[in-house]
């Protein structure tokens, strides 16, 4: 079973994510923001983190940039899922090691999943 970490801070989305994941047959490590993602990821070793951008404590950029200097969990596999979509911010987030870069506004719950799935076969090989 894939282990999926999901960072959002937002109560209704987490839910959402961690329910539609759950019936998908993922495991889910949900977190609400920056400190207890580092914290998190070194306790159960995910193979994809969802990572929110804007989050209290720690955002995510600075908790992708962590993340990515840290050689036990550099390889896993970051998909930022955010509202911000302005071209620097997701520029931003590629350029610190992101896989792919969402924006919750245009995606459906589904199209996500799809997306989550499509990385783990991808790295699966």
């Amino acid at each position: 079973m894939y282990k999926i970490l999901v960072a959002e801070d937002d109560r209704f989305l987490m839910k959402i994510y961690s329910d539609t994941l759950m019936r998908e047959g993922f495991e889910v490590i949900p977190t609400t923001n920056g400190v207890e993602v580092l914290n998190k990821v070194k306790l159960t070793t995910p193979d994809l983190i969802l990572l929110d951008l804007v989050m209290p404590i720690k955002d995510g950029f600075e908790t992708l940039e962590e993340l990515k200097l840290d050689k036990k969990t550099k390889k896993i596999p970051v998909i930022i899922l955010t509202n911000l979509g302005q071209e620097e911010d997701i520029k931003r987030g590629k350029d610190l090691g992101a896989v792919d870069y969402l924006v919750k506004s245009d995606l459906s719950i589904k199209e996500i999943i799809d997306k989550v799935k499509t990385y783990l076969i991808k790295t699966r090989r």
